[in-house]
């Protein structure tokens, strides 16, 4: 077991404790977490001695990109769209992720402990999201849930692609009817299948579909759909999508909520908010702003904030947290907004985004609250392993 004593720990459990002078023990996962006096006898190994320093939950990445779009290298290490087809929904993100990317670093050294990565947004379908550690050198040692989302586009990126290729789509009409042509097949494949599983003397098993087999955790809610949505029209067209087929969804991005707020707010649906640090480099992203992070928020939409790196590279998530404070985002919103909402945004709340017992011991040690500009990561540690 470890220790780390003498500790300003923020849990960003349910009851949102704090405790000034606290101690959390932990092997790979929590085994307690509390006043510094108070924990029972354990047979301690290690002893950390924070002196005063915060703890906090290791920060969640809810949309990016690691490892598939590498650091200083160009088509070589680009395996984020497969854009030869602009129906996907087969490609696993764990096939194209390199852990020895630079950014893997970079995440831990910002004391960034889990990310939600994936295929990018050339393809109104575009595969499976991945929740992965940041440390690791094998990608099936890091998997904290594979598949966790699948991700589908709308908007302006599947039109520029597939108008350059001179194929479909190249209209916002186009896009939502593959999405749907794609959805209405895998629902009759999926109902094939179920009738057959349930009497297959008298029903015929239906011929093997790849893309259908891959959303049927979407049909069953298993998992949510992650629809790359700027505009206000194309977030619109994503809830949509998800009331038609019933199918959970989150609206990754969402740079025009302000101007949908009243609709985000009656729906309730999960927002990633950003990359806002970046120039506002196409129409879709002419309203780009940290001020819908407090609207959003203020109104009570789960707002996770995200870097989609490489768009902001990973390591600048915690001042995207900063830059939200600093206009007008609660704080203690924009800190949940990188640990616990990113963890329920995501699914994997039952492993991380809080420092509780029985949870993964990922956890980073600041020297101030990471919302905060000048708070460093001086420690990180994953599965309990300290790995800055």
């Amino acid at each position: 077991m470890k220790l780390i004593k003498n500790a300003h720990i923020i849990t960003m459990d349910e009851k949102r404790r704090e405790f000034e002078n606290g101690a959390v023990v932990f092997d790979e996962k929590i085994v307690y977490v509390g006043e510094n006096k108070d924990f029972p006898e354990y047979d301690i190994d290690e002893e950390i001695d924070a002196q005063g320093l915060f703890v906090t939950p290791g920060l969640i990445d809810a949309h990016c990109h690691l490892g598939m779009f590498e650091d200083s290298l160009g088509f070589e290490g680009d395996d984020g769209n497969e854009d030869s087809d602009p129906v996907t929904p087969h490609l696993r993100a764990i096939d194209g992720i390199n852990p020895f990317d630079r950014g893997f670093e970079e995440a831990r050294n910002a004391g960034v402990t889990s990310v939600l990565t994936g295929p990018g947004s050339a393809n109104p379908i575009g595969g499976q999201f991945a929740a992965i550690k940041t440390a690791g050198v094998c990608v099936d040692d890091m998997i904290i849930k594979a598949p966790a989302a699948m991700k589908m586009a709308l908007g302006e990126n599947p039109k520029s692609i597939y108008n350059e290729k001179d194929a479909a789509p190249v209209t916002r009409m186009g896009t939502m009817a593959l999405i749907r042509e794609t959805l209405i097949k895998a629902q009759r494949y999926k109902s094939q299948l179920d009738e057959y599983n349930a009497d297959s003397a008298d029903n015929e098993q239906p011929e093997f579909d790849m893309k259908s087999e891959a959303l049927i955790p979407v049909l069953n809610r298993e998992i949510p759909v992650k629809i790359h949505a700027h505009r206000a029209d194309d977030i619109c067209s994503a809830i949509r999508i998800a009331k038609e087929f019933d199918i959970d969804v989150t609206i990754e991005h969402c740079s025009d909520g302000d101007a949908v707020a009243d609709i985000l707010e009656r729906e309730k649906l999960p927002v990633m908010l950003g990359p806002t640090l970046s120039d506002r480099s196409k129409p879709e992203l002419k309203n780009l702003t940290f001020a819908t992070y407090k609207n959003l928020s203020d109104r009570g939409v789960p707002a996770a904030i995200i870097t989609d790196h490489p768009e902001i590279t990973i390591g600048n998530l915690p001042l995207c947290a900063v830059m939200a404070v600093k206009h007008g985002m609660d704080e203690e919103k924009a800190l949940a907004g990188v640990t616990i909402t990113a963890a329920e945004n995501c699914r994997i709340a039952d492993r991380v985004g809080s420092i509780e017992v029985g949870k993964d011991a990922d956890m980073a040690v600041f020297t101030d609250l990471p919302t905060r500009f000048n708070a460093e990561c001086a420690m990180t540690f994953i599965d309990g392993k300290r790995v800055k």
